[in-house]
């Protein structure tokens, strides 16, 4: 399962002109779905806005070098390392979900495409695409079962399912299926692992050409968010927000409604973060 290029195998049956023209196929899906949802949810219109409102109430200017590091910033920090997350948890299930995917998508791509009809050609790739898919199901069981803020804040069953979650659920049944399709391939499985092949192939099918009504696009919006949010602390526009008060400032200081609190320690303790929200 960990050495063997399933796609070949799988050539016996089904060309692999087939299987490439389905891989392209899927990606156009993703490239118009993302454009679909842009022109219907105006998104480059609300990013451009938001842009133009940020410029207008800064109170001093970005300049290109610093707008490069700013956005080199949100590649390591947000994109890279998710640091938006205040949830340990959240976020290393989120990070084995995102770095799975990528890893199992281009291991995918390669064995599809590099050489299709040999069975050992592909070295190391069945072992990352096993992995990879691994990793998703790690990190999205995870979530799905224990993380998910309706299941572990408001006490909602696991098996509650709404249309927000045709990503997260077709993600992870395509990399289950396609684990066990993988799985009983290599022992042999015969209809079981067409039967397999078929339900994997009709996950895959709706992760991808679901994007208009799932939150997969949200993976290309995310990081044009993050940057605009660092260019307006930049700028001082702080998307209209308070600047959050400075309490060794004096002015800062005297500024508060409450005399009893001028005085009071800096470090306030965790307040609201004390505990977990369970309280249903």
């Amino acid at each position: 399962m960990f050495t063997t290029n399933h796609f070949a195998e799988l050539s016996a049956t089904i060309s692999p002109s087939v299987m490439q023209a389905y891989v392209i196929l899927m990606v156009l899906l993703v490239a118009g779905g993302t454009l679909f949802d842009v022109i219907h949810k105006q998104s480059a219109k609300y990013f451009f806005r938001k842009g133009k409102k940020s410029e207008q109430n800064a109170v001093r200017n970005v300049s290109g070098g610093e707008k490069v590091s700013l956005a080199v910033k949100t590649t390591v920090s947000d994109v890279l390392t998710s640091s938006e997350f205040c949830n340990p948890k959240r976020r290393v299930a989120h990070l084995l979900g995102m770095y799975g995917f990528v890893i199992y998508l281009i291991a995918t791509i390669v064995m599809v495409f590099a050489d299709p009809a040999s069975a050992d050609s592909p070295g190391i790739w069945p072992f990352l695409w096993a992995v990879g898919a691994l990793m998703v199901c790690v990190g999205g069981y995870w979530f799905w079962f224990f993380i998910r803020v309706d299941v572990s804040s408001e006490g909602q069953s696991p098996f509650r399912v709404i249309r927000a979650d045709l990503f997260i659920l077709s993600l992870l049944a395509s990399v289950t299926f396609g684990l066990i399709w993988a799985f009983t391939q290599s022992s042999g499985g015969g209809v079981w692992s067409m039967i397999f092949l078929g339900l994997y192939l009709i996950a895959t099918t709706v992760l991808f050409a679901g994007v208009p009504w799932s939150k997969f696009s949200h993976m290309f919006f995310k990081p044009a968010a993050a940057y605009q949010k660092k260019v307006a602390v930049a700028n001082g526009a702080l998307d209209n927000l308070p600047r959050v008060a400075d309490r060794t400032d004096p002015e800062d200081r005297d500024r508060h409604s409450m005399e009893l609190l001028k005085d009071a320690p800096l470090n306030m303790g965790l307040g609201i973060k004390r505990e977990q929200p369970r309280h249903y």
